[in-house]
């Protein structure tokens, strides 16, 4: 899968599949994006190869541990973030850059508890009022890529 930022500077590649998508309804990612909320897919970074000018900014997160997002120089696209608690290794990739962003439907609605009123979930797709256990929810797979990581 291919995604670039608003101007076109900074292009990118994923070279393997996300380990799970995800759709946060926190007023955290509320604030940061202008929107109801952000869709990320998981991915390890080493697997997003990047081409472009980026930039990053380092932001305050609820959990008081910070993210950092990564963006173009230029047009100041979020292109995907680090978490504290995940590391540099694994991309919280924003779904919205890529060119086909409704091929990652979310997995799971995270802090539904605080979403906006007018967005209506969708039936069969797991919605949780905070954070989710991962052995829950993602594939056998995507945990062992996880385990790999640390």
């Amino acid at each position: 899968m291919n995604g670039h930022c608003i101007c076109g500077a900074v292009t990118y590649q994923l070279t393997d599949a996300p380990l799970f998508v995800q759709c946060c309804h926190c007023s955290w990612c509320q604030r940061e994006t202008g929107s109801a909320f952000a869709v990320n897919a998981l991915i390890e970074t080493d697997r997003v190869v990047i081409d472009g000018p980026l930039r990053e900014r380092e932001v305050p997160t609820a959990s008081g541990k910070g993210q950092v997002l990564v963006q173009c120089a230029q047009c100041g696209c979020t292109i995907l973030s680090h978490y504290a608690g995940a590391g540099r290794k694994m991309a919280f990739l924003r779904t919205g850059t890529l060119d086909d962003p409704g091929a990652l439907p979310p997995a799971i609605h995270i802090y539904v508890g605080t979403r906006r009123p007018w967005v209506i979930l969708p039936d069969g797709v797991p919605a949780s009022d905070a954070y989710y256990r991962a052995a829950d929810h993602w594939s056998p797979a995507a945990l062992a890529r996880r385990q790999a990581l640390r």
